[in-house]
C-alpha cells in the first residue's frame, strides 16, 4: 500500500491507464478476429475493410507500445497473407 501522497496519486493513475490499455488491446483483438472470421466466410469486400480497420488498430497500438513493433508488423503480415487467399 502507498504511504506517501504522491504514491497514491501513482497507483490511481496506474490503474487508469491499465484499464485504458486493457481495452485498446481487446479492440485490437476484436478487430484482427474479424478479420479472420470474414476470411473464413470467403467475404472479400468484408475481408478488406475489416482488414484496413485492424491494420489502423494495430499501427496505433505499437505506436503506444502496447504491443511490440514487430509482434505488430509480424500480425499484420500473417493478415495481409490472409487476406489475399481471397483475391
Amino acid at each position: 500500500m502507498p504511504n506517501t501522497a504522491s504514491a497514491k496519486k501513482r497507483l490511481r493513475q496506474n490503474e487508469k491507464k491499465r484499464l485504458h490499455n486493457r481495452s485498446e488491446k481487446s479492440t485490437m483483438r476484436t478487430q484482427i478476429r474479424k478479420v479472420r472470421e470474414a476470411v473464413k466466410a470467403g467475404d472479400n469486400d468484408q475481408a478488406q475493410s475489416e482488414y484496413r480497420a485492424a491494420q489502423k488498430s494495430i499501427d496505433k497500438a505499437a505506436s503506444k507500445n502496447l504491443i511490440h513493433r514487430n509482434a505488430a508488423a509480424r500480425t499484420k503480415s500473417r493478415l495481409t497473407k490472409l487476406v489475399k487467399t481471397l483475391s
